[in-house]
């Protein structure tokens, strides 16, 4: 078969077989192994040329370090290295410890041990973020834990990409040390070459290229920063992908950053998937029956021994058990990351391939455990605290009783009782306005209870809970967590059950505003939006504006639903908003010579549809211009309204 003929069969099949497994809602991942297992050298039927494959799935790995590294730089790592950041490479280095001592005492060489160690220690961050999302978790305290030490896993495996080649090209204990030990070194000098290259350099380059405004050329501008790191790490004897790691981490500290992300994504999730591909023909089907029960085995000691050192580690750190044991049952699936590992120890020879087949199907087996294990996560984790930990976290957690609330009337209920939550707690307090409040936050809800404070545990967007808070007889509703699917849910319900009860919503921007008020919610409280008004007020008071006049100016944007807060330049059409023609938008305009509206007042120029915000003259920016202010040689007018609007009061000023 030839090379275009392979290319077709490999497009179709990934096609078809990717397609089904969305619309199955099985991760897109598992489709592209079983597309190298049907076209791969070991199955019946026509079969891609492997060597090829190999070599475009390194680039695969190559992207998708390049992208870690875009989203972790060295100032986020620094930041978020007291609590995320030491759970995720705790729990990488205690399961690559213990997994590893388990097979060295089975028998394995020392090598293979650590790497099968290695290997089970990661976790796949797609199929937990998608899980989670599709369950509504991924806001909860459990979600964003698990999600986030996942994600610092990928960070803390980098360095198996440098050590994993050399013990398999090393022999004897002081060979491997001192290899190791020359390895980190050309690292550090790596990391240091990279960091000073992209420092002095990497800002100006994309400076410069982005001064010509062509999407081509900052795209090939990335490929080529990406595998020049890349080549620059190879040649120190180092992998490629540690390279596009530190080449991401520079770029991440760049404003560039979103717009790079944006543009190597197509790049790296055509090449991820080829490298899914390629893992998938190193599947060999007929050594199944001598393998499988090592790899049931394999995936049974990895799905307990992550549960049990994250839920350990995560407990250790002060959060609740219940928590910890939920986050253990997320991170217990293995992962991608774990795939590229096995890939690199296979290339390296420091894993042989009848070991490499039983961590394979480990892996996969874990993978297609791994959903059943996240969808049910609270309801494990529930049986295993009530059973082992003699109902710890249940009993010392407060439950709602129907005392708590029978005398309740009139009454305000916090759904989520987090920093916005308590806020409104203590106002409704100091006016001595009863409230309930719910969250499932199990320390959070413990403290505030055993503080005197009407929190209870639970999940507001459960119906019961709902009805069990006196919903019957509240005042108002007030969804202060950050949720949105549970978000929905309860106004959903509310809207049948109370349809006259007001509901408050707190969001974080405007984006979902008005489908929350689609939903019943009568009053949505943008976070930043308030943010950047208390932020402007206090500006305003350090520049000795009367306090009156601030309050007053606080309250009209308030009153007409912050307009000032919509108002923004256009920019040029790359700004990302030159389709966005129903937004109204600011826009300044010269009177120069030639202008139709020099000499003549605003009242007498067209300008239908638009307001006149200011008046710039002489440099002395005039604010709201009456209309028969008369324009003259070198204004610069400010207006405001909608894209077609704008360009139409521009052609009566200057045509």
């Amino acid at each position: 078969m030839d090379n275009f003929a392979q290319i077709l069969l490999l497009l179709g099949a990934t096609v078809a077989v990717v397609v089904g497994f969305l619309r199955l809602r099985i991760p897109s991942s598992l489709g592209y192994l079983l597309v190298g297992v049907m076209l791969g050298p070991h199955t019946i039927g026509p079969t891609v040329d492997l060597d090829q494959m190999q070599t475009l799935a390194e680039f695969g790995i190559v992207f998708l370090l390049f992208t870690i590294g875009l989203n972790f730089s060295l100032p986020q790592l620094h930041a978020l290295r007291h609590q995320v950041l030491l759970l995720g490479t705790g729990q990488v280095l205690f399961t690559t410890a213990a997994v590893g001592l388990i097979g060295w005492l089975a028998g394995l060489p020392a090598i293979a041990a650590f790497v099968v160690g290695a290997v089970f220690a990661q976790s796949s961050t797609t199929i937990i973020g998608k899980q989670l999302t599709e369950q509504a978790e991924d806001n909860s305290r459990h979600g964003r834990l698990g999600l986030a030490m996942s994600v610092f896993q990928d960070i803390t495996a980098v360095p198996f990409v440098v050590v994993i080649p050399v013990l398999g090209l090393a022999a004897g204990a002081g060979v491997i040390a001192g290899e190791l030990a020359w390895a980190m070194a050309k690292a550090a000098l790596a990391l240091t070459l990279v960091f000073f290259v992209g420092r002095w350099l990497l800002r100006p380059l994309f400076h410069l290229v982005t001064r010509h405004r062509s999407a081509e050329v900052f795209t090939l501008t990335v490929l080529l920063v990406a595998l020049l790191a890349a080549w620059t790490t190879h040649r120190l004897g180092l992998s490629l992908a540690f390279g596009a790691f530190l080449a991401g981490m520079m770029l991440g500290e760049t404003e560039f950053r979103h717009q790079v992300e944006s543009s190597i994504r197509p790049f790296r999730d055509v090449l991820l998937g080829l490298f899914f591909i390629g893992i998938g023909m190193l599947f060999e089907p007929a050594v199944m029956p001598q393998v499988w029960h090592w790899a049931l085995l394999g995936a049974a000691l990895m799905l307990l021994s992550k549960t049990l050192l994250v839920a350990l580690i995560v407990r250790q750190s002060g959060i609740d058990t219940l928590t910890a044991w939920r986050t253990g049952l997320l991170l217990s699936v293995g992962g991608e990351f774990g795939f590229a590992l096995l890939a690199i120890a296979l290339g390296a020879q420091a894993i042989d391939a009848h070991l490499g087949q039983i961590v394979l199907v480990s892996v996969l087996f874990s993978m297609i455990a791994g959903p059943v294990l996240i969808r049910y996560n609270h309801a494990i984790a529930n049986l295993i605290v009530s059973r082992f930990t003699s109902g710890e976290a249940v009993a010392d957690t407060p439950g709602l009783e129907v005392e708590d609330t029978a005398h309740l009337r009139n009454h305000v209920i916090i759904c989520g009782y987090g920093r916005i939550g308590q806020s409104v707690g203590h106002f409704l307090e100091e006016e001595h306005i009863p409230f309930i409040a719910v969250d499932l936050d199990v320390t959070l809800v413990r403290q505030a209870h055993a503080a005197g404070e009407p929190v209870f545990y639970g999940d507001a967007g459960e119906h019961a809970m709902l009805d069990g808070l006196g919903l019957a007889h509240a005042r108002l509703v007030v969804i202060a967590h950050n949720d949105l699917a549970a978000a929905l849910r309860i106004l959903t319900y509310l809207r049948a059950a109370r349809p006259n009860l007001p509901v408050m919503v707190r969001t974080r921007d405007e984006s979902h505003t008005e489908q929350l008020q689609a939903c019943g919610a009568v009053e949505v409280v943008p976070e930043t939006l308030e943010a950047g008004l208390m932020i402007a007020s206090q500006a305003l008071l350090l520049l000795d504006v009367p306090l009156a006049r601030v309050m007053r100016r606080i309250q009209e944007q308030r009153s007409a639903r912050y307009p000032l807060m919509h108002e923004f330049y256009q920019g040029d059409a790359l700004s990302g908003d030159a389709n966005e023609t129903d937004m109204h938008r600011l826009r300044s305009i010269g009177i120069s010579a030639g202008s139709r509206a020099l000499g003549r007042t605003l009242r007498e120029i067209d300008l239908a549809g638009v307001s006149v915000t200011a008046l710039v003259r002489a440099g002395v920016r005039q604010y709201s211009p009456p209309p028969d202010t008369r324009l003259e040689l070198d204004d610069e007018i400010v207006i405001y309204g909608t894209q077609a609007n704008l360009r139409r009061a521009e052609m009566a000023v200057n045509h």
